[in-house]
């Protein structure tokens, strides 16, 4: 039997990503749009594709995300 794979695969987003992704929501929902932007960038292109990827299953974009996020925020 096959050992499994460590690597990450195609569809994986890394930790680092996901913070800041967290990080961009955070702050584009306060207005903080360098943040935000500066966040999204830093974002590697796998977790990036595995993110839009994610959200298109959902029915969505990340921008829909940005807007629901600022939406939710009190």
């Amino acid at each position: 039997m096959p050992e499994p794979t460590t690597q990450p695969g195609p569809a994986t987003i890394t930790l680092m990503a996901a913070g800041h992704l967290r990080d961009a929501l955070s702050a584009h929902a306060r207005g903080d749009l360098p943040t935000a932007i500066s966040a999204l960038m830093s974002i590697d292109p796998q977790s990036w594709q595995a993110i839009e990827h994610r959200l298109a299953l959902l029915g969505g974009t990340a921008d829909d995300l940005l807007h629901t996020a600022k939406e939710l925020r009190p």
